[in-house]
Formats: structure tokens, C-alpha cells, sequence
């Protein structure tokens, strides 16, 4: 889940002095350019330590080089603790951010209503490391919650103020989920379900299958998960929005937008654009159900979106 990663300032200072070597997993092999190559220094593009992350990075490295500008890719480094001060430092200067989760856990800071508040939010939060944000995509990779398609349909259930109407409704999550304002806090707090318990289940397999069988009534997926795509499965709709907007968003280095200039901003802003959350729920699919490598998956959308 996006908000389930947190940063520390022990963890920030441990990152920092291990630097990325430590992290493994990443690859110094960048596509390889377009005949008309722009030159210069590779633009050093990272990615965090899941599925939907690596595809993104994977996308945007590879609609780059296809653009004729030099790449390198550092992907799968692990979560915003280590990544951020390798982006303020420049040793990293591209990553695929989710604005949301980015100003919550990035920056312990309450997000905005909208993506573009966010937007703006976030902008003025980097600025000071000197990294600068362009356009947001539609996708969105961020916590729902399902229940059976059954139960809703028998109940009613469209929303989770409606699970109001249960006499009974217990929620299984990480154990992260039951003090967080975005998950079971703010099922307490914010919709005053007074019928809600807890239980914690940390791995999802299990979750699913606890919900499966009737055991819990609703669980957290990600909205890229092909749950939220299973007719078996409603996806409840977060009415007074206690999950805030995770829209994709490029964090690039501000010397690389301003060396780069606009050919280089609209080559992202590009990809950006066709980049919804249905597109990003295949690809996850593609890799995590069916074994195909992100790189491929990124390979093949690009070409049929034509970028």
C-alpha cells in the first residue's frame, strides 16, 4: 500500500550514509538510444521496491531513450527513506512518484482534496531539494476497499458509509492499517462505523482469502490490484475520502529540467497523459499474475500507445 511506507529520520541518516550500493536489485543498462541521440549525461531514472513502481519507471526510461536521450536505470531501491536523499543529493534524478503517499509518508505532511492541490502541494515540498514535478498522469495507484459482490448486492452496499448497514463488519489489514487515518482509523473516526472491528492479517494472499470465505467482511487492496477488476468483488466507494488522491507524478531533478528544456518535459509529459489507472492495472497484472517481465509489459504499452 502507498501510505504503509513510512519515513523516519533514523532510517533517512542510515540510507543516506549506506548510499545506494547497499540496496541491490537495480540495473546500470539503459535502453539503448534513438539514432538521434541528444548526448550529454544519462538521465538516472529509480524506481521503489514494487511491481507498479518498476513499470513506471520502466515506461518513462524507455519512452526517454526512444526520444534519443542517454538513460540509466536504477529500479527496485527499496522505499522513500533511502530514494529521497539519493534525489535532493542528484545521484538519482528521476523517479515515478504517487502524490499522495509522497506528501503523507514523504513529507509527514496532511495531503490536499484534489490532484492538482496535491500537485501543487508537493511541487512546493520538493522545491527545496531541488526537484521539480511535471504533469500528473490520471492513473492512480491507491488503497480501496472491497467487499463480496454478493453481500453488496444483497445489502446494498455501495460505499463504506453503507457498511453501516451491516450488523457486523470486521476489516482485515496489516497491522499498520488499524492507526491509519487513510484504513480502519478513519472507519472509526471519519465514518463512525461503530459495527467495525480489526483483525490483522499481514500478508494480502491471506486477506483475500479471509474475505473469500466470509471470515472478514472487507479488506485494503491497491487500486491497480485485478481484484478491483473481478466481478466477484465491489469496490466500495471512500464517500467522505479519507484516502487522498495518489496520481502518478514524475519528481525530476531540477537541473535536468532545466538543462533538458521543454522537448524533454513534453516527451513526459506525453506518456504521462495516456497513463491511466485501467492501463497500469493490466500491466501489474501482466507481471504479477502472469509472470511477464516489467520491462516487456512497458516495451509493448508504449508501443501500442504510440510513444
Amino acid at each position: 500500500m502507498r501510505w504503509f511506507r513510512n519515513a523516519s529520520v533514523v532510517a533517512v541518516a542510515v540510507a543516506a550514509t549506506l548510499g545506494l550500493a547497499a540496496c541491490g536489485g537495480g540495473s546500470d543498462s539503459g535502453d539503448k538510444p534513438a539514432a538521434q541521440s541528444k548526448g550529454g549525461a544519462p538521465i538516472v531514472v529509480a524506481s521503489f521496491n514494487f511491481t507498479d513502481s518498476q513499470i513506471l519507471a520502466e515506461i518513462y526510461a524507455q519512452a526517454l531513450a526512444a526520444k534519443g536521450y542517454p538513460v540509466t536505470k536504477k529500479l527496485n531501491l527499496g522505499s522513500r527513506e533511502l530514494i529521497y536523499p539519493s534525489l535532493k543529493s542528484g545521484e538519482l534524478q528521476f523517479i515515478p512518484e504517487y502524490q499522495g503517499a509522497a506528501i503523507t509518508t514523504g513529507f509527514g505532511k496532511e495531503a490536499g482534496k484534489t490532484a492538482q492541490e496535491e500537485h501543487e502541494q508537493l511541487a512546493k515540498l520538493f522545491e527545496p531539494s531541488g526537484v521539480g514535478l511535471l504533469n500528473f498522469a490520471p492513473a492512480e495507484d491507491k488503497n480501496t476497499y472491497i467487499v463480496k459482490s454478493d453481500l453488496a448486492k444483497e445489502k446494498g452496499i455501495a460505499s463504506i458509509s453503507d457498511l453501516k448497514k451491516l450488523d457486523k463488519v470486521v476489516m482485515a489489514g496489516p497491522p499498520e492499517c488499524e492507526k491509519r487515518l487513510p484504513c480502519f482509523l478513519g472507519f472509526k473516526e471519519t465514518y463512525k462505523l461503530t459495527n467495525a472491528t480489526f483483525q490483522t492479517i499481514q500478508e494480502a494472499g491471506p486477506r483475500v482469502e479471509q474475505l473469500k470465505s466470509g471470515a472478514v467482511t472487507v479488506i485494503p487492496v491497491d487500486s491497480v490490484s485485478p481484484l478491483t477488476g473481478d466481478s466477484n468483488y465491489t469496490v466500495l466507494k471512500d464517500d467522505l475520502n479519507i484516502v487522498p488522491t495518489e496520481n502518478v507524478v514524475p519528481a525530476v531533478n531540477k537541473k535536468v529540467l532545466d538543462e533538458r528544456g521543454a522537448d524533454f518535459a513534453n516527451a513526459v509529459n506525453a506518456v504521462s497523459a495516456k497513463l491511466t489507472t485501467d492501463v497500469m492495472r493490466d500491466l501489474n497484472k501482466r507481471v504479477d499474475s502472469d509472470g511477464e517481465k516489467a520491462e516487456d509489459v512497458a516495451k509493448d504499452w508504449l508501443a501500442q500507445a504510440g510513444l
